[in-house]
C-alpha cells in the first residue's frame, strides 16, 4: 500500500532496471482497479492485477522503459490504452486516450490531462475527489522531466506543467511520478521559473 484515502488505494511496485513505479488505483468501494504504465516485469505485474481487481491498463507515455510489460498484459486479456501521439511507440495498443478523457474505476473517477512535453502524447492522470495525480515523467520531485529525448521539447513541457497542473491543482496534491519519490504540486510550483532559467 503506498496511499489510501477514504476513497481509494494506490499500491506501488518498483520495476525494470531504470526503477519504474507503477501504480494500481483501486476504488475501495467496489474493489475496481486500474495500472498505470506496464513498465516490466510482467509476472509481478500479472500478479498484482490479479489480486487487486485490475480490469486496465493506461500508459502515461511510450518510452521504453514505460511499456516492456504491455505485450505480456495484452496476452493475458487486458486492454491498453495510450495518448493518442504516443500510440506508434507502441507494437500494438487497444485504444488511445483523448484530453480529459474519464475512465470509471468503480466509483472512483479518473481523468487524463494531456501534458506533452516529454514525448508529444505524454499523458497524466488525476483522481478526481481525491488529491492523487500519476504524473509519468512529466514531474518529478525539482522539475520536469527530461526532454533531450526524440519527440521532447522543455517549452511544451513547462506549458503543459504550468497549464495543466499547477493552475488547475490543489497545492496538497500529491504528485506520483514515473520514477522515485512523491512530490506535491505546493513543494514544486514555487521552483517553475529556476527551472526555466536553468533550462531543463
Amino acid at each position: 500500500m503506498h496511499y489510501e484515502d477514504q476513497q481509494v488505494e494506490v499500491h506501488r511496485l518498483v520495476v525494470g532496471p531504470m526503477d519504474n513505479n507503477v501504480f494500481v488505483l483501486r476504488c475501495r468501494a467496489t474493489g475496481r482497479a486500474v495500472l498505470v504504465d506496464a513498465a516490466n516485469e510482467a509476472d509481478r505485474l500479472l500478479a498484482m492485477c490479479r489480486s487487486l481487481g485490475v480490469g486496465l491498463v493506461l500508459q502515461t507515455h511510450g518510452h521504453h522503459d514505460h511499456i516492456g510489460a504491455v505485450p505480456a498484459l495484452r496476452h493475458a486479456g487486458y486492454e491498453v490504452g495510450i495518448g493518442a501521439d504516443d500510440a506508434p511507440m507502441l507494437a500494438s495498443a487497444d485504444f488511445t486516450i483523448e484530453d480529459d478523457a474519464v475512465f470509471h474505476v468503480g466509483r472512483t473517477r479518473l481523468r487524463a490531462l494531456a501534458t506533452p512535453g516529454h514525448t508529444p502524447g505524454s499523458m497524466c492522470f488525476l483522481v478526481e475527489g481525491s488529491p492523487v495525480l500519476f504524473a509519468g515523467d512529466t514531474l518529478f520531485p525539482g522539475g520536469p522531466g527530461k526532454t533531450s529525448g526524440a519527440g521532447g521539447d522543455f517549452p511544451t513541457i513547462i506549458r503543459s506543467i504550468e497549464e495543466r497542473l499547477f493552475s488547475c491543482l490543489g497545492r496538497d496534491t500529491v504528485v506520483m511520478p514515473g520514477h522515485g519519490e512523491d512530490t506535491t504540486v505546493g513543494a514544486e510550483q514555487p521552483h517553475l521559473e529556476e527551472w526555466v532559467e536553468r533550462g531543463w
